[in-house]
């Protein structure tokens, strides 16, 4: 097994000269999977000494932090899970100051300063709002890696720029920084490091002989004897052992269960009667399958046996169902209960009994724009339930698209789809452009770019385009476009030359959710769906756009005529003055 994220904690916390200690700290090492899904998460606040209720600000901020932050959904970066849980942290206090007695006076509201890190695989993730501060060791002396929001008035008096508390709204400092095994990290509220020296911490840590519990209480010591009027608090975060860039236990035990074989129905396979295939290609094999327990009927999909001994597939395989048992959402495929052991790799799905959207557009040649509207309204909804988990699909297109006979569209594959949480935890494949198909790919996910909801934004208007003219946006050049020069070349064919009825203002919306460029695209469903609905001016008026895109026949018969002009004058030069 690839050894996992592993610390050494140490920390020490005391009231000093202060009456009541209104700091307050935490930390959290969970177990497997969170432990690889979102990593080590410590935290330290300090309440603001003028305030009452100070500490209980800082306690409300750590353990909203620690509690909160590992309650969002696993697909989500570190930075939009702890980001959010900061944002909603700072929204409580706020209301809660301003539901009080003193609701115009900060400085006794509930307001605290808000350090945080995170290490998950190899990075560690800071958050920092306020004067307390986040340094990790170098060398002989302690590299500070957060700033401080203290404004400084003048020599006799300074206040905090910056505190979770004080307005409706914070700005949260991030940085993510790259770590290595033996990296140390301290966290100091102003009462320690405004007097303990940054090479005397570093010194401190060094003496401890391994136990940082001892260091931390030696540095807190230090800021005393040193005359500091505040509450000292410490947090050492030694970095034991990192993974070795592969999460663990995120997607089932792809290392140590062997690949279903391909079956050969009837047949009974882990539980399930397996009744006859549905669908077979050269990355998998699909079954209509009986979970003989329960009665339900199920696809079991099983690796190619091409692919079988190639981890990244079997990983990229398993996280199918990851994913599907991560998002509730009518238009996405669910996955179906898994309550035995498994004695191979296979995914279970819930079985959809319909039509992928191929075969419903060859048998629908000319779809009403109502009937089209509906359908990629579908597809979007169901877009959008990854985007909200900060997945990107990255494979819509009419094949993973099944439509039942009711006429609800379910998504399917979620090979391909790009999660933000595990890529933090695992690299991702090195040519992620071809996880997708060509024709509905994005064009900047061809130049290696990361996709982004925008890229699935690309694929669903091909998809619109394609069901209303029944062919695609740029023929077969989109595909082959590879380059930004290729891709510049691309010009879109208008829906109205297929379908002269279409409204302007519905190809204005096609244009644009299929733009090369990402710049000028949709970058949420949601725009392309309401235009589609709703006339927008903007996407009638073409002035805005190149002579080649308005009128590729005027810019044709231009070009034309100036190089005509050239060669007359060329000639005219020859005849007239002829060389000597």
């Amino acid at each position: 097994m690839p050894p996992e994220l592993t610390v050494s904690l140490g920390q020490h916390s005391a009231r000093g000269r202060k009456d009541a200690n209104q700091d307050f700290y935490g930390a959290l090492v969970p177990r497997q999977p969170d432990l690889g899904l979102k990593g080590v998460a410590v935290a330290l606040a300090d309440g603001i000494s003028s305030s009452a209720v100070g500490g209980i600000a800082a306690e409300t901020a750590v353990k909203t932090f620690l509690e909160d932050y590992y309650a969002t959904p696993e697909t989500w970066s570190v930075k939009t899970s702890a980001q959010r849980v900061i944002t909603a942290a700072n929204s409580w206090l706020h209301a809660e100051t301003r539901r009080g007695r003193h609701a115009d006076d900060r400085d006794k509201g509930y307001v605290t300063t808000l350090s945080a890190l995170v290490l998950k695989s190899r990075t560690a993730h800071l958050f920092h709002v306020g004067d307390a501060r986040i340094g990790r060791v170098s060398g002989t002396s302690l590299e500070q890696l957060t700033e401080d929001h203290r404004v400084v008035a003048s020599s006799q008096e300074s206040y905090l720029g910056r505190a979770l508390g004080v307005n409706a709204h914070v700005e949260i400092d991030y940085w993510a920084v790259p770590v290595e095994d033996g990296d140390v990290f301290v966290l100091t509220t102003d009462g320690v490091h405004e007097y303990v020296s940054a090479r005397a911490i570093a010194a401190q840590i060094a003496a401890g002989a391994g136990n940082l519990d001892v260091a931390a209480q030696a540095i807190a010591e230090a800021a005393y004897e040193a005359g500091s009027p505040d509450n000292l608090t410490v947090q050492i975060v030694r970095i034991d052992a990192l993974p070795s860039g592969e999460p663990t236990d995120l997607f089932g035990n792809v290392d140590s269960l062997a690949p279903a074989p391909v079956l050969e129905p009837p047949t009974h396979f882990d539980g399930y009667d397996i009744l006859r295939p549905l669908h077979a290609s050269a990355r998998s094999h699909v079954y209509l399958a009986k979970d003989a327990a329960t009665g339900a009927t199920v696809a079991l999909k099983v690796p190619s046996v091409d692919l079988r001994d190639d981890p990244a597939y079997l990983r990229r395989f398993m996280m199918e169902e990851w994913i599907a048992r991560r998002i509730d959402n009518l238009h996405v495929l669910k996955a179906h209960p898994q309550t035995r052991r498994r004695s191979h790799l296979y995914v279970a799905m819930d079985y959809v009994d319909g039509q992928t959207l191929t075969q419903w557009m060859a048998d629908h040649r000319e779809p009403g724009l109502e009937t089209v509207r509906s359908l990629v309204e579908q597809i979007a909804r169901g877009g959008q339930a990854f985007h909200r988990r900060e997945m990107v699909h990255r494979d819509l297109r009419p094949d993973n698209i099944l439509i039942d006979a009711g006429g609800t569209v379910r998504i399917i594959d979620f090979g391909a789809t790009k999660v933000a949480g595990v890529i933090e935890a695992e690299p991702p494949v090195a040519d992620e452009a071809m996880l997708g198909t060509l024709q509905y790919t994005a064009p900047e996910c061809f130049l290696g770019e990361a996709a982004t909801p925008g890229s699935d934004v690309f694929s669903v208007g091909v998809i619109a385009y394609q069901l209303l003219t029944g062919r695609l946006p740029y023929g077969a050049a989109a595909a082959r476009a590879w380059t930004r020069a290729s891709q510049r070349k691309l010009r879109y064919r208008s829906a109205r030359d297929s379908r002269p009825t279409l409204p302007a203002w519905v190809d204005g919306a096609l244009r644009r959710a299929v733009h090369p460029n990402p710049q000028r695209r949709y970058t949420v469903l949601s725009e392309f769906l309401h235009d589609l609905r709703h006339p927008n001016p903007a996407l009638t008026d073409t002035r805005s756009l190149p002579l080649l895109e308005r009128n590729p026949l005027i810019f044709w018969q231009g070009l034309s005529l100036v190089l005509a002009v050239v060669v007359f004058c060329l000639l005219a030069d020859r005849v007239f003055w002829p060389p000597r």
